[in-house]
């Protein structure tokens, strides 16, 4: 009776795992949406680039606190410490290019362009990873894009500059996926977290001299620390979120986001989404989650034909 109530038994605790994970995802994406309405709101008093020194020094000290270097130095080992710093210049820019975004662009707006990301993952998979799409990825890409369009509306003056930020951070946060992917299989989430957060301090430190004005009013210094702190916090529970279920599981989850940008772009900005992003928005998630959807099934075909593969004489 024991064995087959074994695998019921290892059933279950798989699926509570996922639905911690998930649970942690959404946790995580709350803090990530309240960083972005203090970025915007940072914004009107100092410099985006202070803004995410301030994030990035948040992240590092947690990072080492949690990783703790000093006393399990092996988190410090790579093989690959140039993919870590293009990594780590990649998630600036991502910060950057989101927080220069938020300046002037409602928070509905900047997520629903910032969502446009699986579209250059797909793009970029296929010249850096060997991972070529097939034509009906290229249609949910094209799709995803006049999504993004609806958004952006461009008018006969051309886009925004903001639109066009967030559009680059998108870009560069698919880059940093895509490393993420080429560290994963040799190098552990804890030593690509501390590396990124290091970098990420570092060169925003070495920049601060060219753009620091000192903050007076304590409403800001105070939310500068939080900023830091919201941060780190999203990134750690994200961390947690992946040790618990597998990133195609959690990846769907992500898209929920909007929702929270949305309800504080309403109660702290007095910002309610127009028609045309909530129907561009509706259009770069049906996309996404379409990409998803292949990829997840890409790989389930990719492990029956590894099984039987395996189980040939």
């Amino acid at each position: 009776m024991a064995l087959r109530a074994a695998p019921h038994i290892a059933a279950a605790g798989d699926t509570r795992a996922r639905l911690a994970g998930i649970g942690l995802t959404s946790g995580s994406l709350v803090f990530f949406a309240i960083l972005d309405a203090t970025a915007k709101w940072l914004g009107q008093a100092i410099s985006p680039v202070e803004i995410v020194w301030a994030r990035y020094i948040g992240h590092f000290l947690l990072c080492w606190a949690v990783l703790n270097p000093w006393f399990a130095p092996g988190v410090w080992r790579t093989a690959r410490p140039g993919i870590h710093i293009l990594r780590g210049l990649l998630l600036i820019g991502t910060t950057l290019g989101n927080f220069f975004a938020l300046q002037y662009l409602r928070l509905d707006q900047t997520m629903s362009i910032f969502f446009s990301m699986p579209f250059f993952v797909a793009l970029l998979a296929g010249p850096l990873l060997g991972e070529w799409i097939g034509p009906r990825r290229w249609i949910a890409i094209l799709t995803g894009f006049v999504g993004v369009l609806l958004v952006v509306r461009p008018t006969t003056e051309g886009i925004h500059p903001a639109a066009l930020s967030a559009l680059a951070g998108s870009v560069c946060y698919a880059g940093y996926n895509i490393t993420t992917r080429i560290l994963a299989p040799t190098d552990s989430t804890g030593t690509m977290m501390l590396y990124s957060s290091l970098i990420g301090t570092v060169l925003t430190s070495l920049a601060l001299p060219w753009v620091w004005s000192t903050p007076s009013a304590p409403a800001v210094i105070l939310n500068m620390t939080l900023a830091g702190i919201y941060g780190a916090a999203g990134h750690l529970l994200l961390v947690l979120a992946h040790q618990r279920a597998p990133a195609s599981v959690l990846a769907p989850f992500l898209y929920s986001q909007i929702i929270w940008m949305a309800l504080l772009g309403w109660l702290v900005f007095g910002q309610v989404p127009d028609g045309w992003t909530l129907a561009g928005a509706a259009i770069v998630i049906a996309s996404g989650l379409y990409l998803i959807s292949r990829e997840r099934a890409g790989k389930a075909e990719q492990a029956i034909e590894a099984n039987i593969t395996d189980s040939a004489p």
